[in-house]
């Protein structure tokens, strides 16, 4: 490259960062958590002087007086347990006498289908959409339970409708990689909503999920992990990390007087409902396996002061949901990417592996 190619391409950066300022500070009150794309999130000079812990325990008090009016509908059993451990696990989901013809169904429906790899595993997706709730009208009242609803939108702080998928993990596929899910981290700096109901049996050597308990409570030792990995250089560590979704050692856990990761051997029909800020992982699987679940996912901008407002959480709407984001991601693909590829109409189980695309 030339000097004036070189003195050209600068000045356009320059530029375009005046551009993006006002977008990249208005993110700070939003749930942008990534030290690479926003140079304020991961500016060291700030986070020295405290802009990210600032930020997480303003997310943190805000979750935590969301809660306080969301706790009265949520039953004490599965109250207390999320408070102490950061997540719930729920046997017999479903009723026993109805979970097989639930099960049934689910796996034999066939709709549009997406699919991603992450190292030695893929990931497929079908959503569960009006076509999926027309044909399966149990999966529909499941997902209708107020007793589910109230729990759902106690750990994710909001009174908002998550998107759900019927998802199938293919495990030790004969990828070049591992797979970064078995690595323990977080999903973010603040609260956000995962499920997983398992429809076969998890055993503990199938990649079951893991979780550090207690983990998602901001205490002293967390915050000051929290401040100590904003000052890393983001270009300087692993991509995820850098990217907000921190990856996390046992010498972290010690500093954070936390205890190790329990993996969880679960039956069929268990249902578990986790906060992802606590630090969880995929276990390791040692051979080649699947692993069928309605897997439910809810995050929401944390530093909103109410509980509801979503509109498209509005029946009608909410099951819709996913198809227009898998539109807008197709779209945008070259700005923000896109790893999900189309594997076109499948049931949980048929084809697997057929697609090619690489996850983030």
């Amino acid at each position: 490259m030339t000097l004036f190619g070189e003195q050209t391409r600068r000045l356009r950066a320059r530029l375009g960062a005046v551009v993006m300022a006002p977008v990249h500070l208005l993110q700070l009150v939003t749930s942008a958590k990534s030290f690479l794309d926003n140079p304020i999130v991961g500016s060291r000079r700030l986070n020295r002087l405290g802009l990210h812990v600032a930020r997480v325990r303003a997310a943190a008090l805000l979750c935590a007086w969301r809660r306080r009016r969301l706790a009265h509908r949520v039953r004490d059993d599965w109250r207390d347990a999320f408070d102490r451990d950061g997540f719930v696990v729920i046997r017999d989901a479903v009723a026993p006498a109805e979970f097989a013809a639930l099960r049934a169904a689910i796996l034999a429906f066939e709709g549009p289908a997406r699919e991603m790899r992450q190292g030695d595993a893929i990931t497929r997706r079908l959503a569960i959409d009006p076509a999926m709730l027309s044909a399966i009208p149990a999966l529909r009242a499941l997902l209708a339970r107020k007793d589910l609803t109230a729990l759902f939108h106690y750990v994710a702080s909001f009174r908002t409708t998550p998107l759900h998928y019927i998802q199938t993990i293919v495990s030790n596929d004969g990828g070049d990689a591992r797979d970064p899910q078995e690595v323990l981290h977080a999903d973010s700096f603040h609260a956000s909503l995962k499920a997983w109901l398992f429809l076969n049996p998890v055993a503990a050597d199938e990649g079951p999920f893991t979780y550090v308990r207690g983990s998602h409570r901001f205490t002293a030792e967390r915050l000051d992990w929290e401040y100590r990995r904003s000052l890393a250089d983001p270009r300087a560590i692993d991509r995820l990390s850098a990217r907000g979704s921190p990856r996390v050692w046992d010498d972290d856990l010690a500093a954070m007087k936390l205890a190790a990761a329990e993996a969880m051997a679960v039956p069929e029909n268990t249902l578990v409902v986790a906060d992802t800020v606590g630090f969880h992982a995929r276990g390791v699987s040692m051979r080649p396996g699947e692993r069928v679940e309605i897997w439910s996912y809810a995050r929401r901008n944390p530093f909103l002061p109410w509980l509801g407002g979503d509109l498209l959480s509005l029946p009608g709407l909410a099951e819709r949901r996913i198809g227009w984001l898998w539109v807008l991601r197709d779209r945008l693909e070259r700005h923000i990417g896109q790893p999900w590829r189309p594997a076109g109409v499948r049931s949980a189980l048929s084809g697997l592996g057929d697609s090619s695309g690489d996850g983030q």
